[in-house]
C-alpha cells in the first residue's frame, strides 16, 4: 500500500493530503472542522479523499496526524481530575511553583494564579526518599503507598502521577509506585515523572508530569475512537501523531505521553515549510502560519527548526522539547470591535472560529472578522475552495460597517483599518521570534501559508523586510504536508550539573554512548530501518550560577577524543547571539546530556518543472478593481492551477486556488519558480 495521508484539525478547517508513492499522485481535501468532536472532522475528511482518490480506506499504508486535542484541554482546562504522589514533606510543590510574577513592581498584586493541575485534596506524600546519588535513603513504604492509592481512586481520581525528589538520577522508587498501582488497578492511567522528563527542576517535572496525566484519558479516548472508526472503515493501517518538535510518534506513544504532543498542530506547519524553503535553496527562513483562529510563527535556520526544551501553554510553562513558536489570536476569523472606552479599533484574539464563522460564510455570523475585511476590499474573491463555497459579500459589509459607524469611517476604510493592525499583530510576532532572540529578519525568507498567510504575507513582509515571500503550492494545506515529511523523533536526556573544567571527557562520552544506546534500540523498537537512523547529540550549558540553559551541539569524536575545549568556544557564541554579550570570565557548567533519534520516513516527490519565461497572461482569469491604500486599482486574477514554472507577474494582483489566495501588493512583482512556489520580492 503506496498511499500515504497527513492530516492537520484546525479551529476552522481539517486539512487532508494524500500521497501515492509509487507514481506521486496527490489528492488534496479540505472539511469543516467539528471542535465538539475533532474525530469526525478527520473521518469525515479520510472518507472524501479516499472516494476522490478513488481508493478504500484499506489502500492506506500509513496516516500521520497533527492534532490539537491536548492543546485544547490544556487552555480550556477540561481535563482529568489528577491524583499526585510525591515524597513525604513536598505535597506543597505545584503551589510553591516559580516565583515569578506578571509585569513589574506590583505584578504580584494582580496576578491571577492559576490552579495546579493537580489539588492539594488529590496530592498525597509517599514514605520514601532518594538521594541526590541515586541511593536509597528511605525505602518506599509499600503498605502505606496502597492505602494512598486506593484512597485516590476512592475518591474518584481519573489519572494518577508519582513525582518523586530526585528521581530524574534514580527512577526506582517511581517505578515501584507505578508498579503497586498496576498491581491494584490494571490499565489505570499512570504517569512517571522520570518517564517525561528525566531531569532536574523538580516543579517543573511534576507540573509536566501532572499535565500529562490531566490531558492523558481524553487523549487515549480520542486516539482510540478514531482509531476504531478508521479501522470500522476497513482502514487496516498505523497512525502516528506529530509531536511539538516536529517528530512522529505511534499512537501508543501518544497515548502514555500526550504531552509531548501538545503543539502538534504548529509543528507540522513548521517542517513542511522547511521541506519546501530548503528544496527552493532558501534554508534560513521564518513561518508564518495564519489560519481562521490564530497565527504561528516561527524561525528556522540553516535548514533546521529551533527547538526549544520548554514551551509555555496558557498559564503553565511545561518541560517538553517543542519548535519555539509564538502564537498570536490574529486569523481569518478575528473580531474586530472598538471598546467604548477607548474608540480604539482593536482586531481578536477573540474568533468567530468554524461556528458560525465570519459573516462572509453565510453561516449565521454577523460579527466583523478579518475574512469580511479581506472581502469588502476585494482581497479574497467571492469563491473558495476551488468554487465549492461561495461567499456573502453583503454580509461582509454589513458587518464591517458596523465598525465603520463606531469610528465615522467609511466602510472600506474600517475595513483597511482593520487589515493594517492584524498585520501589525502578526509583525510583532514575527519580531519576537527574530530580533528579541539576536536575528535580522532582512536575513530571512518569509514562507507563507495556512488559509489566511498567503492574504496577508507580501504586507507582514514590507514591514519585517523579509525577502522573499514564498507561498507553497496547496498553502493552506501545508501543515498536513508537513505531517507526511516529519521524521519519528525522540530525545533521551540524563543531568549531571558538573562544571566543564571538572568533567571528564570520558565520562560524558560514556553518558552519551549510555544514551545513544538506549536510542538506537527505540528506534529499532519503532521499527526503523538501521540505514534510515539518525542520532545527535547536544549539552545544555550555561554560566554557573545562571538559572537556564543553552543546547549546544556535540562532536562524539572530539568527546571520545577527550577533547571539550569546543564546547565552551561554541556556547560563548551561542549566548552572545541570543543575549548580545558572554562572561569571559565566568564558569560554565555542563547541566544536562541529550541524544535524540531521527527515524526517517518515505521522502515525498514534490513537482517540479523547467521554468520557461511567461508572463503568466494564460493564467488571467478575470480583472477587478481592489482597494489598495485607499485606491480602487484595476487588479488581474489569477488562477494558479494554471499558471506554470517561469511566469513572471507584477502587483497589484490576486492569485487564487483551491485552498488559498495570494495578494500581491502594488510594487512588487511576483514568479512561479520550477517547484511551483510563489515568490513575491519587491521591484528592483
Amino acid at each position: 500500500m503506496a498511499y500515504r495521508l497527513g492530516v492537520d484539525v484546525g479551529g476552522t478547517f481539517t486539512d487532508l493530503f494524500l500521497v501515492n508513492d509509487e507514481d506521486g499522485a496527490q489528492h488534496r481535501v479540505k472539511t469543516p472542522s467539528t471542535p465538539s468532536d475533532p474525530s469526525q472532522g478527520v473521518l469525515n475528511g479520510v472518507a472524501r479523499i479516499c472516494e476522490t482518490a478513488g481508493i478504500s480506506p484499506a489502500d492506506l499504508g500509513n496516516i500521520m496526524h497533527g492534532t490539537t486535542v491536548a492543546t485544547n484541554a490544556v487552555l480550556e482546562g477540561k481535563g482529568a481530575r489528577v491524583g499526585l504522589i510525591t515524597t513525604q514533606g513536598f505535597a506543597q510543590i505545584l503551589h510553591l511553583a516559580r516565583s515569578q510574577t506578571p509585569g513589574p513592581l506590583a505584578g504580584w498584586i494582580i496576578m491571577q494564579k492559576p490552579e495546579p493541575p493537580a489539588s492539594l485534596a488529590d496530592t498525597r506524600e509517599a514514605v520514601e526518599r532518594m538521594g541526590p546519588r541515586g541511593e536509597t535513603v528511605v525505602p518506599v513504604d509499600e503498605a502505606q503507598v496502597e492505602r494512598m492509592v486506593k484512597e485516590l481512586v476512592d475518591n474518584g481520581v481519573e489519572s494518577l502521577t508519582v513525582g518523586l525528589i530526585n528521581s530524574y538520577i534514580s527512577n526506582k522508587h517511581e517505578k515501584q509506585i507505578g508498579d503497586i498501582v498496576e498491581r491494584l488497578y490494571p490499565g489505570f492511567p499512570v504517569t512517571l515523572s522520570s518517564d517525561v522528563v528525566p531531569e532536574f527542576r523538580e516543579y517543573e517535572r511534576t507540573l509536566t508530569a501532572c499535565m500529562n496525566s490531566f490531558v492523558r484519558p481524553k487523549v487515549q479516548a480520542y486516539v482510540d475512537r478514531l482509531d476504531a472508526e478508521l479501522k470500522k472503515g476497513g482502514a487496516t493501517c498505523d497512525i502516528n501523531i506529530l509531536r511539538s518538535d516536529a517528530g512522529l510518534m505511534t499512537t501508543r506513544e501518544a497515548g502514555r505521553n500526550p504531552i509531548y504532543g501538545v503543539l502538534s498542530g504548529p509543528s507540522g506547519g513548521v517542517a513542511g515549510a522547511l521541506a519546501v524553503s530548503v528544496r527552493a535553496g532558501h534554508p534560513n527562513i521564518l513561518t508564518f502560519d495564519m489560519g481562521g483562529t490564530s497565527t504561528d510563527v516561527a524561525l528556522c535556520e540553516n535548514g533546521e527548526p529551533t527547538i526549544g526544551r520548554d514551551t509555555t501553554i496558557g498559564q503553565f510553562r511545561l518541560k517538553v522539547p517543542s519548535i519555539n513558536v509564538h502564537t498570536v489570536g490574529a486569523g481569518g476569523g478575528s473580531i474586530a470591535h472598538v471598546p467604548e472606552l477607548t474608540k480604539a479599533l482593536r482586531v481578536g484574539p477573540q474568533s468567530a472560529g468554524a461556528e458560525p464563522g465570519p459573516a462572509a460564510y453565510g453561516k449565521g455570523g454577523t460579527e466583523p472578522t478579518v475574512t469580511d475585511a479581506n472581502v469588502v476590499v476585494g482581497h479574497l474573491p467571492p469563491r473558495l475552495l476551488g468554487g465549492e463555497m461561495m461567499l456573502d459579500v453583503e454580509g461582509s459589509k454589513n458587518a464591517v460597517a458596523k465598525i465603520g459607524e463606531a469610528m465615522g469611517l467609511e466602510t472600506e476604510a474600517a475595513a483597511e483599518g482593520m487589515l493594517a493592525i492584524v498585520n501589525e499583530n502578526m509583525a510583532g510576532a514575527l519580531r519576537l521570534v527574530s530580533v528579541q532572540r539576536g536575528y535580522d529578519p532582512r536575513d530571512f525568507a518569509l514562507v507563507a501559508f495556512g488559509g489566511a498567510g498567503p492574504l496577508h504575507a507580501n504586507a507582514v513582509a514590507e514591514l519585517m523586510g523579509s525577502f522573499p515571500v514564498i507561498v507553497p503550492p496547496s498553502p493552506g494545506l501545508l501543515c498536513a504536508i508537513g505531517d507526511l515529511v516529519a521524521e519519528f523523533r525522540n530525545e533521551f536526556a540524563q543531568t549531571i550539573v558538573t562544571p566543564i573544567e571538572d568533567v571528564k571527557a570520558e565520562d560524558v562520552a560514556s553518558v552519551l554512548i549510555d544514551l545513544g544506546t538506549r536510542t538506537r534500540d527505540w528506534m529499532t523498537s519503532e521499527g526503523i530501518d538501521e540505514s534510515g537512523q539518525r542520532i545527535t547529540y547536544l549539552a545544555d550549558m550555561r554560566y554557573v550560577l545562571q538559572g537556564y540553559e543553552i543546547s549546544v551541539p556535540v562532536n562524539m569524536d572530539d568527546v571520545k577524543a577527550g577533547k571539550l575545549d569546543g564546547l565552551g568556544d561554541t556556547f560563548d557564541a551561542m549566548h552572545e547571539q541570543l543575549y548580545g554579550f558572554k562572561m569571559d570570565d565566568a564558569k560554565q557548567e555542563i547541566v544536562n546530556l541529550r541524544c535524540i533519534g531521527n527515524g526517517a520516513v518515505p521522502k515525498m516527490n514534490f513537482p517540479s518543472a523547467t521554468p520557461q519565461a511567461n508572463d503568466g497572461s494564460n493564467a488571467i482569469v478575470e480583472d477587478h478593481e481592489v482597494v489598495f491604500q485607499g485606491k480602487r486599482i484595476p487588479t488581474k486574477i489569477y488562477d494558479r492551477s494554471k499558471m506554470t514554472p517561469g511566469a513572471t507577474f507584477d502587483g497589484p494582483a490576486i492569485v487564487t486556488e483551491f485552498d488559498s489566495t495570494t495578494v500581491v501588493l502594488p510594487g512588487y512583482t511576483a514568479e512561479m519558480d520550477e517547484f511551483y512556489n510563489i515568490l513575491i520580492n519587491p521591484k528592483a
